[in-house]
């Protein structure tokens, strides 16, 4: 993957400027198409005014509590076969801590007139379907945090926190990737639409 995505990252900048070219020869050639040009003054207002707003999705909040709930995992010493008894006993207090979180959040969902569903008792969309990456990357923290430390793989607060950060490290490519894509997109949507 790693070997891809510096081509797939280029690719999305090339589309980017070809479609800034594009939208100015075709809104030149056509102009009562409905067709806007980025290089005009309202595409250049737009793309400039609104570059950080395209960048603050939901999404973007959502990859990055993902990359560091992973990274977090990846650093306790998780491992799914030989474990000593250290790693059981971390297992079965972190996977009980996990199985709190889950019945909390069943329960806040399904329950008659849960809280977390929308007015209309609707899962899709609701505060549940907003909440779910979030509710579950702070689970799987939480998890890894507590069998690290039983588990003896953290040894300080020091150990944790770069645990929390080596999941950004390894996902800074797909940040890279995610605003490339996004502002490619964004500026399809107001070229064509």
């Amino acid at each position: 993957m790693k070997k891809y995505l510096p081509h797939i990252a280029l690719s999305l900048f090339l589309a980017e400027i070809m479609l800034i070219l594009l939208s100015w020869l075709l809104s030149a050639a056509m102009p009562n198409s409905g067709i806007r040009s980025l290089l005009s003054g309202e595409g250049l207002r737009w793309f400039m005014g609104h570059f950080g707003n395209i960048l603050a999705t939901p999404q973007l909040a959502w990859l990055l509590l993902a990359a560091i709930a992973v990274g977090c995992l990846k650093c306790c010493g998780f491992k799914r076969s030989p474990l000593n008894y250290r790693e059981r006993r971390a297992l079965l207090i972190g996977g009980s801590i996990l199985a709190v979180c889950i019945l909390a959040i069943l329960l806040l969902t399904f329950m008659p007139h849960a809280v977390l569903r929308s007015a209309t008792g609707d899962l899709w969309p609701s505060p549940f379907s907003y909440s779910i990456i979030p509710v579950l990357s702070f689970s799987l923290c939480l998890f890894s945090i507590v069998y690290g430390i039983i588990a003896g793989t953290f040894q300080s607060l020091s150990d944790v926190y770069h645990s929390l950060l080596y999941g950004i490290r390894w996902a800074s490519p797909l940040l890279l990737f995610y605003i490339l894509f996004i502002q490619f997109y964004e500026s399809l949507m107001f070229v064509f639409f």
